[in-house]
């Protein structure tokens, strides 16, 4: 798996775990990569600093960083290590699309890669109307706009995709 650091055009930063760079690419070019604070919005891969092996397999532990000491008489300075507290927004964010999905895969129908074809069939009023979840591929979903068929995209987690 490889971890990208994004940036939506409106200057929202966020992560994205991807199974290569081939699969970003496809991802990306698909329209499937969205902003999780604006959602649909052009993204881009930030600069990233490589995360190095050791040699042996292992990854190399990060080097802590230097507490600012304004005279210590000559001695090495102390070294304490550092971990940024995740944004409160962030993961009350991921929390709410959490609850949303949970509603959702509880209360609707699951109709599995037949999404398309039950949306259209209660949309049309063939069948009786009520909430259904399942998968569509992108022409299927990008056909389903053109009829004026709404639906929205279930969030999906990193830890899915692991």
């Amino acid at each position: 798996m490889i971890r990208y650091a994004l940036r939506c055009e409106k200057e929202h930063e966020f992560e994205a775990w991807f199974r290569s760079s081939a699969d970003y690419d496809r991802a990306l070019a698909a329209g499937e990569t969205a902003c999780p604070i604006c959602g649909p919005a052009r993204v881009a891969k930030m600069p990233m600093a490589p995360s190095l092996g050791r040699g042996d397999g292992q990854r190399r532990a990060e080097q802590p960083a230097e507490k600012p000491v304004a005279d210590n008489g000559g001695e090495k300075p102390e070294k304490l290590l550092l971990a940024a507290a995740p944004d409160p927004r962030q993961q009350a964010l991921l929390q709410a699309m959490r609850e949303l999905r949970k509603q959702v895969t509880e209360h609707a129908d699951y109709v599995g890669d037949r999404f398309a074809d039950e949306a259209r069939k209660i949309h049309y009023k063939e069948t009786e109307a009520r909430g259904i979840y399942g998968e569509a591929t992108t022409e299927e979903a990008k056909k389903l706009v053109e009829e004026g068929i709404e639906f929205q995209p279930l969030p999906t987690f990193p830890e899915e995709r692991n």
